[in-house]
């Protein structure tokens, strides 16, 4: 990452943390990366940052924090935006693995931490959730995805799909001709964070079908097992 990247272009990284040291040790190790930094000292703070800034990349938010902890502020977050985010705490509890997991958390690193794990994977996120890379259309069977802009389009036509819908069609495009299990599909589009049973994903399929119009006959049910996209080709 040694190159020169000028400051329009830098990615931005919101650090939330009552600790100034700790703020200091991520921030540092960030820019030298060539991040954009901003911080924060508390929850407040942070949903001030979050609002004011619109192109914040990733946060990486400490759960204990006095006024209003990490849990609330990732609560808060959620209920506007799927920005990435990563949890730090200091106690390896599962229970607490499993709330962040609930609340839509993409990673989760117990301190004390090594700065360049965290950096390895804030640019393992960034890289998954595209904030990073070039633009990506992914196209199959009249299917067009653009993962960068967020849009679908079905024979040249723009279908409005909610973010687990498009999150489910471009999983299902990229694994085209491959029978899913409702477990695998349930571990990557949910990614972790959703412990219910898998019913949901038959209802998520069910309104991405009947949107996709012709084109939903492409899913096909693998009766006791999930779901293929299958494509003919062209």
């Amino acid at each position: 990452m040694g190159r020169d990247v000028s400051v329009m272009d830098r990615v931005k990284i919101l650090v939330v943390d009552d600790e100034s040291r700790m703020r200091k040790l991520v921030r540092d190790f960030l820019v030298k990366s060539n991040y954009d930094v901003l911080e924060a000292g508390d929850g407040g703070e942070a949903m001030d940052l979050f609002f004011q800034e619109k192109d914040i990349a990733l946060v990486v938010l400490d759960v204990m924090m006095p006024k209003m902890d990490g849990w609330q502020v990732c609560r808060e977050i959620r209920a506007y935006s799927k920005v990435p985010i990563i949890m730090l705490t200091a106690r390896a509890d599962e229970r607490d693995e499993l709330q962040g997991f609930q609340l839509g958390v993409d990673e989760y690193i117990t301190k004390p931490f090594s700065p360049k794990i965290l950096v390895a994977r804030i640019e393992a996120i960034l890289r998954r959730t595209n904030q990073r890379a070039s633009e990506e259309i992914l196209s199959c069977g009249g299917i067009e995805i653009d993962k960068a802009a967020h849009r679908v389009m079905i024979d040249g036509q723009e279908v409005e799909l909610s973010y687990k819908e498009f999150e489910l069609l471009a999983y299902f495009v990229e694994n085209r001709g491959i029978a899913l299990s409702r477990e695998k599909i349930l571990n990557n589009v949910w990614n972790y964070d959703y412990f219910g049973d898998a019913r949901t994903i038959d209802t998520h399929v069910k309104k991405l079908r009947s949107k996709m119009g012709e084109k939903g006959d492409l899913i096909k049910t693998i009766w006791g097992m999930g779901y293929k996209l299958e494509v003919v080709k062209e």
